[in-house]
């Protein structure tokens, strides 16, 4: 149950990401600078570390660069272009739920390239866990939807789900999570370089020094820790499970939002929560039975 611990606390840490993301939207930063800062300081974080205590986990082999390629760019910078472009095309709920689309990505990604079986109780639960984001989201506005903004929204989903699709061949090379959570972000930096303007993101990171040790904090808890713990539950869990699992993000986000920012949530989002935690649990009880059953 380790594991399952981890991706939980996890999808916790990125539900508070709003708090980060609103901090800095404060300061004037575009959401892809956001995205740059995030990166730049998980990976001064990460490799100071790793030459201090864990100096051999830097070491990768060549042939397996493009496993980092895929987490860090093909996944973590393709899935914050396509999300924060899929959020000027149409609403802000539309992208979340497009975004959520992610665990039946997983799903069928993990069945087709992993051969994980596919069974009724987690389709149960992919469906319930996406039901539950769209309530959460507040539903579909059609009238706001392109065809450029569905499929920013589904590169999105699909560029979220390929981190889990990326570690697991990174796992099964025995890499650890502190490995692929280095050189993801080393390469998710180089992807969203190109979309940042030096001038503007300096400015603004000038603008109120004072700011920096709570956004670095803030990083530290909703980046580093979040993608260690996430990868390092990976390794006790299938891809699809941990995926579902993962839902619990748009909930955290709702309370936060709620608590913090003294936003309202109605009734079907309070059944869409319900939901998503009701197939946290589901999937939870099993994989208890099936560790009593082993045992």
């Amino acid at each position: 149950m380790l594991s399952v611990l981890c991706v939980v606390m996890a999808g916790v840490l990125w539900g508070c990401m709003g708090i980060l993301t609103r901090t800095m939207n404060e300061g004037g930063f575009y959401p892809l600078e956001v995205t740059a800062f995030r990166a730049f300081i998980t990976i001064v974080v990460m490799f100071v570390f790793m030459l201090l205590f864990k100096r051999k986990e830097l070491k990768i082999k060549i042939k397996d660069i493009w496993i980092f390629l895929g987490t860090g760019i093909v996944s973590v910078a393709f899935f914050n272009i396509c999300y924060f472009t899929c959020m000027t095309l149409t609403t802000l709920s539309n992208a979340a739920i497009l975004l959520y689309t992610a665990p039946a990505i997983v799903t069928v990604l993990s069945a087709l390239i992993f051969k994980e079986k596919m069974n009724a109780k987690k389709l149960v639960c992919v469906l319930m866990a996406f039901a539950g984001c769209i309530l959460v989201a507040g539903g579909f506005d059609g009238k706001s939807l392109s065809l450029m903004g569905i499929l920013t929204g589904l590169g999105a989903g699909l560029g979220y789900a390929l981190y889990s699709i990326f570690s697991r061949f990174a796992i099964e090379r025995k890499y650890t999570s502190f490995t692929v959570t280095t050189y993801t972000f080393t390469f998710a930096l180089l992807g969203c370089a190109p979309f940042i303007k030096p001038g503007h993101f300096i400015s603004c990171l000038t603008g109120d020094v004072r700011k920096i040790p709570l956004y670095i904090i803030l990083v530290l808890f909703n980046t580093v820790a979040a993608y260690l713990l996430y990868t390092f539950g990976l390794k006790g869990l299938e891809n699809s499970v941990a995926s579902v699992i993962a839902s619990i993000e748009p909930v955290v986000a709702t309370i936060v939002g709620i608590v913090l920012f003294g936003e309202k949530v109605n009734i079907s989002g309070i059944f869409g929560m319900i939901l998503v935690l009701g197939s946290c649990v589901i999937v939870g009880l099993k994989l208890k039975r099936k560790k009593e059953s082993i045992s």
